[in-house]
């Protein structure tokens, strides 16, 4: 795929995968769309990524439909959506410490606001046109504490699924990151985050965790790949086998 011909818009956009994938796509030729909660944050990226005419930002909370919708009608035009948001402060507890109100973030991030990105989105879309977005490897690995991500990251996965059918031939996958360093873990490990990954690093067949680059460099796949959809594509070092 000619990339300096595609408009593609991240969904946290502002850091980590997101950033990465920004900053690929415009180093492509694409213009890019970079959305967050944040003005901060995004005018952040914004700096980083160099500040270049093809970026713009816009700030937004894809679990009000209000706003999602307002959203795309300020964007001319787009031939992707990518989301790669998360909020899951305060998620990962053991049971009987889970706070309904920290759940409700999870899946208004990972779940609803996908769902609201397809409802007003995929209209602006052309036929060849692409959703992506991110779930994680807590569906297929879960662990004590991770119970509300693992369930919203299978139930995106799902929705996946049924939207590739609903929505062809616009195409809509994910990809399943596993363990990534990025800021996300500031809220996971804390202060032992640089223990915890690496750790599991050598666990790993693949001898490391992951990079923000990593996953963007599978994201691009799934924009560019015509022959790919309802799929999840993971990327995870080989977790799933260790």
């Amino acid at each position: 795929m000619d990339m300096d011909k595609q408009k593609i818009l991240i969904v946290g956009g502002s850091s980590g995968m997101g950033l990465a994938l920004a900053r690929r796509c415009l180093a492509e030729g694409a213009g890019v769309v970079i959305a967050g909660r944040g003005e901060a944050k995004l005018d952040a990226a914004r700096g980083e990524l160099g500040r270049p005419a093809a970026l713009e930002t816009a700030a937004v909370d894809i679990g009000s439909e209000d706003q999602v919708a307002a959203l795309f009608q300020r964007i001319d035009r787009l031939d992707h959506i990518v989301s790669t948001a998360a909020d899951i402060e305060g998620a990962y507890r053991l049971l009987p410490e889970i706070e309904l109100e920290a759940a409700q973030r999870v899946v208004e991030s990972k779940f609803y606001g996908p769902l609201l990105l397809a409802k007003h989105g995929a209209p602006q879309l052309p036929a060849n046109g692409s959703l992506t977005f991110v779930s994680g490897i807590a569906a297929y690995r879960p662990a004590a504490r991770g119970a509300v991500v693992a369930a919203v990251n299978a139930a995106l996965e799902g929705l996946v699924r049924a939207l590739a059918v609903e929505l062809a031939p616009i195409r809509v996958n994910a990809v399943s990151p596993g363990w990534v360093d990025t800021p996300i873990w500031e809220f996971v490990a804390g202060d032992k985050k640089d223990d915890t990954l690496a750790a599991m690093a050598k666990r790993l067949p693949a001898g490391r965790v992951g990079r923000p680059q990593d996953i963007a460099d599978a994201i691009r796949f799934l924009i560019g790949n015509g022959f790919t959809t309802g799929e999840t594509l993971h990327v995870e070092g080989g977790q799933r086998l260790v």
